[in-house]
Parts: C-alpha cells; sequence; structure tokens
C-alpha cells in the first residue's frame, strides 16, 4: 500500500513538472525533490524517465475518462457535455495562459523529440475526439460527426495557443461564447439550445 501511495505521488508530481517545465527539462531529482525521496528510494518505483511518462500519460487519460463519465451523469443533453467541454478553456484559463494545454504541449514535445511515447501521448487526443463524436451523434448528426469532433479540438487548440502567447483573458471569453453560439448552430431545428453568455468571473 505504501508502495502503491508513493508511486502514484511520484506521477502526480511529474504531472504537474512536465506541464509547467516541459518533460525534457525535468529531471529525476526535480521529482524526488518535490515528492522528497531520496535517489535510491526513486529508483526503487521507477527506474526511467520514460517509465514515469508511461504512468503520466495514463493517469491523464483515467482523469479526462473520469471527467467524461461525470458530464454524462450531470449535463442532460450531449449539446450540454458539449459545452462543458468547451468551458475548460474557462475553467483552466489562468493555467493555460501560463503553460499552454496540457495536452497539447506534451504532444508537441514528444513530435519534436521523436520520443517514442509520442503515439500514447497522442490517445489522450483520440479520447476528445472519439467522445466529441459520440456527441455529435447523439445530437444527430449521423455523417459528419467525426468532422465537427475535430473542429471543437482545432478551436480549442488555436485558442489554448494564443492565450499562451497573448495572455489575453478578454479574448479566451470572447472565443469561448463564439464557439458556444457555433455549437448552438449544429442544432436540429426543431430542439434549439440556450446559451449562456460567459460572464467574467
Amino acid at each position: 500500500m505504501v508502495a502503491t501511495t508513493t508511486r502514484q505521488q511520484i506521477v502526480e508530481a511529474a504531472d504537474k513538472l512536465f506541464y509547467e517545465r516541459g518533460f525534457e527539462a525535468t529531471s529525476f531529482a526535480d521529482i524526488a525533490a518535490v515528492v522528497g525521496l531520496s535517489r535510491g528510494n526513486f529508483y526503487y518505483h521507477f527506474k526511467t524517465k520514460d517509465e514515469i511518462l508511461e504512468g503520466v500519460i495514463a493517469l491523464r487519460l483515467s482523469k479526462t475518462q473520469a471527467m467524461f463519465d461525470a458530464w454524462q451523469i450531470e449535463a442532460k443533453t450531449p449539446t450540454d457535455r458539449i459545452h462543458s467541454f468547451i468551458q475548460i478553456l474557462i475553467m483552466n484559463q489562468t493555467k493555460i495562459m501560463a503553460y499552454g494545454c496540457p495536452v497539447g504541449t506534451l504532444c508537441s514535445e514528444l513530435a519534436k523529440l521523436d520520443h517514442i511515447a509520442k503515439n500514447r501521448a497522442t490517445e489522450i487526443f483520440t479520447l476528445f475526439r472519439d467522445w466529441l463524436s459520440r456527441q455529435f451523434r447523439d445530437i444527430g448528426h449521423d455523417t459528419g460527426a467525426d468532422e465537427l469532433a475535430m473542429h471543437v479540438l482545432m478551436r480549442s487548440q488555436g485558442v489554448a495557443a494564443l492565450a499562451t502567447a497573448f495572455g489575453d483573458e478578454a479574448f479566451v471569453r470572447r472565443e469561448v461564447e463564439d464557439m458556444c453560439q457555433w455549437l448552438a448552430a449544429q442544432q436540429p431545428t426543431s430542439s434549439p439550445i440556450e446559451i449562456v453568455s460567459v460572464q467574467n468571473s
């Protein structure tokens, strides 16, 4: 039990450091310092940084699936669930402006490194894509659901990248509201949805 807890603490610390500093710039010593482990005890749990990276990717996949499962229960309609996805840009805008999208930045860095785990990291985007496609199919888009899903992903990644570059909260809020208006236009004309404007928190 103690070993499992320590291993989880290492992965969670690495997850934060990989996001804020980058995978390549984060060392074993950095992670061990956060967790409070000696180098010897650290190697008992993980022999390589790639093993930690796999743990981080698995953690992010698990958290993403848990978020989707919660939305499945909490949100009344597929449109509400897509709306929740779009609102992530507002919920996490402070971190996004500082460090970018955690998924996008990791995938980009691993691709530049031509790292063996680059396709594994892309599975997080694939999870987003497949989930969004299901929501659009449930709305009534029997064809084109995947294209709509990719549009949401493309738009959200673009907003995240520019939010990091410019640090403009107003821009993020305008873009999120515009995405919500776009989402409204994808509804069957017989069942319009209410669009709630994004207010300053």
